[in-house]
């Protein structure tokens, strides 16, 4: 059983899990249109993965019989500046997710909610690996600049993801 304030957050989680998939896929029109079909393909992947983390949160919820409620979502950027700045904005926004999680994470160890926990875990491991994703990235962009031989190069590293 989840207390109120931490149903309300997870509740609240979902609707950030789905907002960071329509940010991602915002990014991904954008590479789209300045022809960098890997990097598109990297953000669809990574949308996908935002949409099944939303689900994870979606089943817990539901699991344990309590109610899941379904928000609105802002509006994401959809206008970047460069290529560094969509993976500086992906980077920011996996930092602001991680901040997310500790959240309930915090509220679960406080009221001793050992099963939520143990669902929280999964998350934290995986923001370290999403926040060291988007920074990696970003610091190869920023070593081979916007444009040229090696941004195609590094154009189709990207498209070669898979979900993991």
């Amino acid at each position: 059983m989840l207390s109120e304030n931490l149903l309300r957050e997870m509740n609240d989680q979902i609707k950030y899990e789905m907002f960071s998939a329509n940010y991602y896929l915002a990014m991904s029109a954008w590479c789209q249109e300045q022809n960098l079909p890997g990097f598109a393909s990297f953000f669809k992947v990574q949308a996908q993965e935002e949409n099944m983390h939303a689900m994870k949160f979606f089943s817990f919820i539901d699991g344990l019989a309590q109610r899941v409620i379904i928000q609105g979502l802002d509006e994401p950027a959809n206008e970047f500046e460069s290529l560094k700045a969509v993976f500086q904005a992906a980077y920011e926004h996996e930092q602001f997710v991680t901040k997310r999680i500790h959240l309930l994470m915090s509220i679960a160890v406080e009221e001793k909610n050992y099963p939520a926990v143990s669902f929280l875990n999964w998350f934290v491991d995986e923001q370290v690996e999403e926040e060291a994703s988007m920074l990696t990235i970003l610091e190869k962009i920023k070593m081979v600049g916007d444009k040229g031989h090696v941004l195609y190069m590094l154009d189709k590293e990207m498209a070669a993801r898979g979900a993991h």
